[in-house]
């Protein structure tokens, strides 16, 4: 009984090491994207990216948490204008500011989760005319630290944000159409 537990033993610490092995190899950086066209030109949609509060107004990340704290700073729009919040479990706690703005066709955001876990990353925003209609692309992109390496061979982290940027597209649609 004793050998098949030593046995066991060096089974799982041998996975382990090679899953920890297999992370070490992942890459150092990550990018998350979805693209959407909307029918409309890009200097209707543009003002709802580049104005934080309208950026607000059709983010999916406001639905998941409607009683979050928020806190508006800076500009209304454009470079040094930032948004913070502090929510749910579901939300956490950070912040988001405009570095680069190129109306009506480029916003790039610093984005800076303090809560459930720090990271710092960028979104960009790129916004491209396709004849009537402009094609509308949301990433995300960073550095991937070690723990975001392990933790990425359990959760699929292009799923799971991508899901919300789908959302999030949909709905910037629907507003940049009425």
């Amino acid at each position: 009984m004793l050998k098949f537990i030593a046995y066991a033993a060096v089974v799982v610490v041998a996975l382990l090491a090679a899953l920890l092995i297999v992370a070490a190899t992942r890459p150092d950086s990550f990018r998350v994207q979805r693209s959407l066209t909307i029918q409309a030109p890009p200097e209707k949609i543009f003002p709802l990216i580049d104005d934080l509060k309208g950026f607000a107004s059709w983010s999916p990340y406001e639905k998941k948490d409607p009683a979050m704290k928020r806190s508006f700073a800076g500009p209304a729009a454009g470079p040094g204008a930032t948004y913070a919040w502090d929510g749910n479990k579901d939300i956490g706690q950070g912040s988001l500011a405009i570095t680069e703005s190129q109306s009506p066709s480029r916003v790039l955001m610093r984005l800076d989760f303090l809560r459930p876990f720090e990271a710092h990353n960028f979104a960009e925003f790129t916004l491209v005319p396709r004849g009537s209609a402009t094609e509308v692309t949301w990433a995300m992109y960073g550095p991937s630290p070690y723990i975001s390496k392990v933790m990425g061979l359990v959760f699929d982290f292009d799923t799971m944000v991508g899901k919300d940027f789908e959302a999030g597209l949909a709905d910037l649609k629907a507003a940049a159409e009425k």
